[in-house]
């Protein structure tokens, strides 16, 4: 069986609690429980993860790359938070190993202040879900499931 890898970056573990106007009522314990949910739905397994560090969070994609080019990793769901707007080093992770990944946000962050419009993760992302709450998560999942393998 596949995996699909569930990356959320800083501030996301406060999920439930941060701005619920804004974000929501639901935990990152629900988000990863409607990811493998949406996942088993497929066939596949995801490992869902969540870290404030930067680092962090491009050792698992460097780790996920391996896993892909290995059969093993189907993509990423990333939500990176507030790194989508300023990390290069997860750009180049995304960009360096080649692993498919969807952009998530929970938020449409084109309709919230202006340094949020920019990503330096979108250029290098396969696809981008944003606005759509918790769901997105769910629909990036089924994205990675249709991508037919590298040949």
């Amino acid at each position: 069986m596949s995996t699909v890898l569930v990356l959320n970056g800083p501030n996301l573990n406060l999920l439930g609690t941060r701005e619920p106007a804004i974000y929501g009522s639901t935990t990152l314990t629900d988000v990863d429980a409607l990811c493998r949910d949406a996942a088993a739905g497929h066939g596949l397994t995801a490992d869902c993860r969540q870290s404030n560090h930067e680092g962090q969070l491009v050792d698992w994609i460097h780790e996920a790359g391996r896993a892909h080019a290995a059969g093993t990793l189907k993509g990423v769901v990333l939500n990176a938070g507030a790194y989508t707007h300023t990390s290069l080093a997860i750009a180049d992770a995304i960009r360096g190993t080649g692993v498919p990944v969807i952009e998530v946000h929970i938020t449409n962050v084109h309709a919230r202040e202006a340094f949020r419009h920019h990503s330096y993760l979108s250029p290098v992302a396969r696809g981008i879900i944003v606005g759509l709450g918790p769901h997105g998560y769910v629909l990036a999942i089924a994205a990675l499931a249709a991508l037919q393998p590298k040949a």
